[in-house]
């Protein structure tokens, strides 16, 4: 687990752009139960999430079409929450960061973290784009 004061910041990103912050399995579990879709960010205090993960899920949002419901849930912070989100991701191994887009809590699109590293945020940005004008 992160110190608190290392984690707050990353975090707070998400959530100044709108994101929730989910920190329970509960939680996790009544946000995909929406009707409608629902993005999950799985946050990471790594590089590729702040360089370009976390910049390019806020950047997607400027699309005409985004998700109706924006989540997260940290890895390595919220273990029980993260675990349960990715439940939702398989058959996609664990990876963060990790970013997924549900219609009516069916995973439809999904970004891995080997689809993020080396990668712009505003590649990152583009490729989401092209999810929601598609699922939103």
């Amino acid at each position: 687990m992160y110190p608190e004061e290392i984690v707050k910041p990353m975090q707070a990103e998400l959530e100044k752009a709108g994101f929730t912050s989910l920190h329970t399995t509960e939680e996790v579990a009544n946000a995909l139960a929406k009707e409608g879709t629902t993005l999950v960010m799985v946050n990471s205090v790594c590089g590729c999430a702040a360089g370009t993960a976390r910049p390019g899920a806020i950047a997607s949002l400027g699309n005409d079409k985004h998700p109706i419901n924006l989540t997260t849930v940290f890895a390595g912070v919220d273990k029980e929450a993260t675990n349960k989100a990715r439940e939702y991701m398989i058959p996609f191994p664990p990876s963060s960061p990790a970013i997924a887009l549900f219609k009516d809590g069916q995973l439809v699109h999904m970004l891995e973290r080997h689809h993020i590293e080396g990668r712009s945020a505003q590649a990152i940005a583009a490729n989401l784009a092209g999810a929601y004008d598609e699922y939103c």
